[in-house]
């Protein structure tokens, strides 16, 4: 279980890979201890003042080539010795920690003043400082927590999620490593599958009618246990809990230190969840066997492995591009008309805000995610076609319940591709130019000329719309529950 696998991180552009002043200062440092030199005797050896030689190994200075080259002579070494990546000692590595600390925003913020950090200096001094660091870059985080930094970090993911077609082959890797090991035969999932998954990763599963509220599932690592509420099979489907329950122990996660990890961590979840659920080795033979058929269809799929409207759709996006050459869009919107999530690498024109973010925007009232709503007939599936400013776009969708309303989850392409879906030939055909205010965001002028004087709505506030995201390492969990919960229910 030590191979994790990430979705990958955005990369720090302050790090391009090479050994700074403070690492080769400390190298120095430690090769002269080594040799039992003192600083005035490699001083004397390179022909510099002992000044000279502490500022560069404090990491004050950079040193040119040829002072190093002369420095690496004195220590009887080589140039590459003195630059090589490898670790430092503890210590060095403790001190080089401590002073990039001190140079760094949050020692600058609290008026603090860079300085020496001599031999007398306990290590554990050392460690505490860095403790304290970190606790306060993590408050720090937390207080930034508000839907701004959210709405920044579902965009820089969902553009990663683009880059790829929405597609993770280590992540399938893992889905197809742990079905192989409990020896899936292919086809659905069974509830006893899912079982074997838990016990193959260590877990035993318990119901409970008291989970706390703010938790899906809460697992106890230190006894290999897994709690799930006992109301699951009455309102959902029982493996789906399971899996992504395991899921973040098949993917090694830590306690995410900030939201964008937080995301990243649920996505990857969610993905390997739905890899598990629909297997990549059998669903797509059965899409390439459906497109050749020109008979793709989400319910199909839905079918065939007997998860949800939801999940079938989200598994499509995963496969369709890489497997199939299909560029898709896909949307969910509540019933309210605003969108909750969205993916596309099929240049459809979604609206946004200016940071870029499409969840919580108004969904187009003529698109085809919105139109549902108003069609009685919920059995079937609806399709639309849609011309929009980007051309002509077909959708399938269908609304599902929720705990907090109806939600319609759909799937589109465009205009040349729908010769490989059923439902290409529906009459249903809409209009949408949501970038004109005079479509969405603003009545017709008959109606607000007649009615904009005359009226006054009491608006129904989102809560969330006023408060900023709930801190914490996982947003939204009481941990004094779920700590209170495990002490309960632990073993004796």
């Amino acid at each position: 279980m030590n191979d994790v696998v990430r979705l990958p991180a955005a990369s720090d552009p302050s790090d391009d890979g090479g050994v700074d002043a403070l690492t080769i200062g400390r190298r120095i440092r430690q090769l002269r201890s080594e040799r039992g030199m003192t600083l005035d005797e490699l001083a004397a050896a390179v022909g510099r003042a002992p000044s000279q030689l502490s500022v560069i190994e404090n990491g004050r200075r950079e040193p040119k080539l040829t002072l190093l080259q002369s420095i690496a002579r004195a220590l009887g070494t080589s140039l590459d010795a003195i630059l090589a990546s490898e670790t430092l000692d503890e210590r060095s590595t403790l001190e080089i920690a401590v002073e990039r600390a001190m140079r760094g925003q949050t020692f600058t913020a609290l008026g603090i003043e860079p300085f020496r950090v001599g031999k007398t200096v306990p290590d554990e001094v050392l460690r505490a400082m860095l403790a304290l660091q970190g606790e306060i870059d993590r408050l720090r985080d937390e207080r930034a927590a508000t839907p701004e930094e959210a709405r920044r970090a579902n965009v820089a993911l969902r553009r990663l999620m683009r880059t790829q077609d929405n597609y993770f082959p280590e992540l399938e890797r893992r889905a197809e490593e742990i079905l192989d090991a409990v020896d899936h035969p292919g086809g659905p999932l069974t509830q006893r599958t899912a079982n074997d998954i838990a016990g193959h990763l260590g877990f035993t599963l318990h119901y409970v009618p008291d989970l706390p509220q703010t938790t899906r599932s809460v697992a106890d690592i230190a006894h290999g246990r897994l709690y799930l509420s006992s109301r699951l099979t009455a309102k959902g489907d029982p493996r789906t809990a399971v899996l992504q329950a395991l899921s973040s122990r098949i993917l090694g996660h830590s306690e995410p230190t900030s939201y964008a990890e937080f995301l990243r961590q649920r996505v990857e979840t969610n993905y390997l969840t739905g890899a598990l659920l629909v297997p990549q080795s059998h669903a797509v033979p059965f899409l390439r066997d459906a497109k050749q058929a020109r008979a793709i269809s989400i319910e199909d799929l839905r079918d065939a492995y007997s998860v949800s409207y939801e999940t079938a759709a989200h598994r499509f996006t995963n496969l369709a591009t890489t497997h199939l050459g299909i560029p898709v869009h896909f949307l969910k919107v509540h019933e309210s008309g605003t969108i909750t999530k969205a993916y596309e690498n099929d240049d459809v024109n979604f609206p946004t805000d200016r940071l870029g973010a499409i969840e919580g925007q108004m969904c187009c009232r003529r698109w085809t995610s919105r139109v549902v709503f108003d069609v009685d007939d919920r059995f079937n599936p609806y399709y639309q076609y849609t011309d929009t400013g980007n051309g002509t776009y077909w959708c399938t969708a269908r609304v599902e319940a929720s705990s907090e309303g109806e939600h319609s989850v759909s799937v589109g392409v465009r205009f040349d591709d729908t010769k490989w879906f059923l439902g290409r030939d529906t009459p249903n055909r809409g209009v949408s130019k949501h970038s004109v205010d005079v479509c969405c965001r603003r009545a017709p002028a008959e109606l607000e000329a007649a009615w904009r004087e005359n009226s006054w709505p009491t608006v129904r506030t989102p809560r969330t719309l006023l408060a900023t995201l709930p801190t914490g390492a996982f947003p939204g969990v009481d941990a004094t529950d779920v700590y209170e919960f495990l002490k309960a229910h632990a073993p004796r």
